[in-house]
């Protein structure tokens, strides 16, 4: 018959259960993104269907804009993988909030579908900011185009920052799909 002493018995029991409740060296989570380097045709569809109605609003309008806050003379894909990160949270943020205005009931019916998936977009790249570059501090071009997004926002209004982030969500969808392929983004 086998006899283990007390104390050698209490040291593999504690052992056991000490390493159910520790964490190992569980594996890094890796930024959730992956999915966004395709978009689903049925989002881009969506997309289009309401930036088309939203240009046939526009057209009945009698908006007078110059705000010229995506025409930039770099593109996503020369930043680094965190500046596009950030990048696009910021570009997100800014067409929720645009998306999210009082609207024509139409529009509003239309508008559904593309905010609910940029929405989700934004929450997983929160994810990533937060699990991946806590404390990243954004590039010289990067730095710059924010300010102009804070200055842009004080100063335009509310109908010419919603048209010119509507009318160049493509180029939203385009740098989320950059910041999606990562290193391998062309």
């Amino acid at each position: 018959m086998l006899r283990l002493g007390l104390v050698p018995l209490l040291a593999l029991a504690l052992g056991a259960s000490l390493g159910a409740v520790l964490p190992r060296d569980a594996p890094k989570q890796s930024c959730g993104l992956a999915k966004y380097r395709f978009l689903a045709p049925r989002e881009l569809k969506a997309v289009r269907v309401m930036k088309e109605q939203f240009e046939d609003i526009m057209l009945l309008s009698n908006r007078q804009c110059t705000t010229r806050l995506f025409h930039r003379k770099w593109s996503a894909a020369e930043l680094s993988v965190p500046d596009r990160v950030m990048l696009v949270e910021a570009e997100l943020d800014l067409t929720i909030a645009m998306l999210g205005l009082p609207t024509t009931p139409g529009f509003a019916q239309t508008r559904q579908r593309p905010l609910a998936f940029l929405s989700q977009a934004r929450e997983d790249l929160r994810g990533c900011v937060a699990t991946e570059t806590p404390s990243h501090q954004p590039s010289g071009k990067l730095r710059h185009w924010l300010q102009k997004l804070q200055v842009a926002k004080r100063t335009e209004t509310t109908g010419c920052l919603e048209a010119s982030t509507i009318l160049h969500l493509f180029q939203v969808l385009s740098d989320l799909r950059c910041a999606a392929l990562r290193e391998q983004c062309p």
